[in-house]
């Protein structure tokens, strides 16, 4: 959502079921592989336990933004999970949040911030 001009710092776009430390782990991990992740992989990549990454993916399940595919490779049980378009979006509208966050930030303290830019993350 754009900032207004009687509340500039309320930030309403940091959507609460990305902002999750977890859950915003688990959406970067799908968005730099866009066709999936394994079950086991997207475990290791966020350092969760499988209890704590099946509760945080029925709740971006839930909200739209995962699918989760369920099947077997062999005889052996597997879980695959992506973003769908919706997640992709919503979590590609976050991000800009947080880009403005950090530049009203680093105005606030009054430094530029030229790392940001220069990796292509803040627009200057």
């Amino acid at each position: 959502m754009p900032k207004t001009d009687s509340a500039p710092f309320s930030y309403e776009g940091l959507d609460r079921v990305i902002h999750e430390k977890a859950r915003l782990g688990l959406l970067t991990s799908l968005m730099a592989h866009p066709k999936g992740l394994a079950f086991a992989d997207l475990k290791q990549l966020c350092g969760l336990t499988d209890g704590n990454l099946s509760r945080h993916l029925a709740v971006l399940q839930e909200a739209g933004l995962v699918e989760v595919t369920k099947g077997y490779e062999g005889n052996r049980p597997h879980t695959t999970c992506r973003l769908t378009k919706t997640g992709r979006r919503r979590f590609l509208d976050y991000l800009a949040v947080l880009e403005r966050l950090v530049r009203d930030a680093a105005k606030a303290a009054g430094r530029e911030t030229p790392q940001l830019g220069r990796l292509g993350i803040l627009s200057t």
